[in-house]
């Protein structure tokens, strides 16, 4: 129950973050014991670098505290969508920061939005969201594979979110997304290998009122297969995005200053013989782009549907 709101102290069954660096956060589960390989339950001590954790330490902490490892410490932190993007277990290629925030910026989400997801895949997105629209909103996430299905729904509901989605398996562009979300959606974001087949079945699931869509495309012609199907079934303001995560480099760096009073002055033996005398220098500031940047992750297709006498 540690994703549903803020608590105070750790308890049994929790999802906690074990922060050790910014390179080493690990989410783990609050329980005294695991099963082994063998089906025993024995009990449960997590290695980490810097030593071992006895995970049944940590319940009854107050979260944000710092605890003893054999080799060091570390932070238990309770778990965001952030850290979470961070430590989740991957079941497919997921969405990072940079993406999500100009997705959630871009289809408009508030506390109250009904969204649809396609597809779950590991659920580092759909956290982002159900944060996003809890306590009245709703989500309604699908993937076609089976076993994602049934992880991401015992993930949503050990979080303590199971209230505010629902998990469907179902091909969304051969069979839409059913008549249980027909008219409802505010927003629906697509991430598909096809997802210019979804277009006609979000058209339909969205409310009279109309809506926002928002396609996550990794090449372009698949970005413009999407913008093709969205003018054809009525959708307007479609614009295409590239978001692309920049670190400028700052550095304070030693600045000689030029002094020119030589010019005011004609220059005489008795000045060449006169010992050179050290440069002024001040320190500014910089700040420059860096040698090398990280690559492209997609193309973010975005659109808006009018309301239905508009269209």
């Amino acid at each position: 129950m540690s994703f549903a709101g803020p608590k105070a102290v750790i308890e049994e069954g929790d999802t906690v973050i074990l922060y050790l660096t910014v390179t080493n956060v690990y989410a783990i589960e609050a329980v005294p014991q695991i099963k082994n390989k063998k089906g025993e339950f024995v009990e449960y001590v997590f290695q980490t670098n810097f030593g071992a954790l006895k995970v049944k330490d940590i319940i009854g902490v107050q979260y944000g505290s710092k605890v003893e490892l054999s080799k060091g410490w570390a932070h238990v932190l309770q778990p965001n969508p952030e850290l979470w993007t961070q430590t989740l277990p991957h079941r497919t290629q997921i969405l990072y920061t940079p993406d999500i925030s100009m997705i959630l910026y871009q289809l408009e989400v508030k506390p109250g939005s009904v969204v649809i997801e396609s597809g779950t895949g590991s659920g580092s997105l759909s956290h982002y969201f159900l944060r996003a629209i809890r306590p009245s909103g709703f989500l309604y996430t699908f993937d076609f594979h089976e076993e994602r299905v049934q992880k991401a729904h015992d993930e949503f509901k050990s979080h303590g979110l199971g209230d505010f989605v629902k998990v469907t398996q179902r091909d969304v562009c051969e069979k839409g997304f059913g008549e249980e979300v027909d008219g409802k959606a505010d927003a629906v974001f697509l991430d598909l290998p096809a997802p210019q087949l979804a277009i006609p079945h979000a058209v339909k699931a969205m409310k009279e009122s109309g809506g926002r869509l928002c396609s996550f495309s990794p090449c372009i012609e698949q970005s413009l297969r999407v913008c093709e199907a969205l003018e054809q079934h009525g959708f307007v303001d479609v614009v295409n995005l590239e978001v692309l995560q920049v670190e400028d480099i700052v550095r304070t760096r030693n600045v000689p200053v030029m002094d020119l009073e030589f010019l005011k002055h004609k220059k005489t033996d008795v000045d060449s013989k006169d010992a050179k005398t050290p440069k002024e220098t001040k320190k500014y500031i910089t700040s420059s782009a860096p040698n090398s940047m990280a690559g492209h992750t997609g193309y973010l297709t975005v659109a808006e549907l009018p309301p239905l006498f508009a269209r």
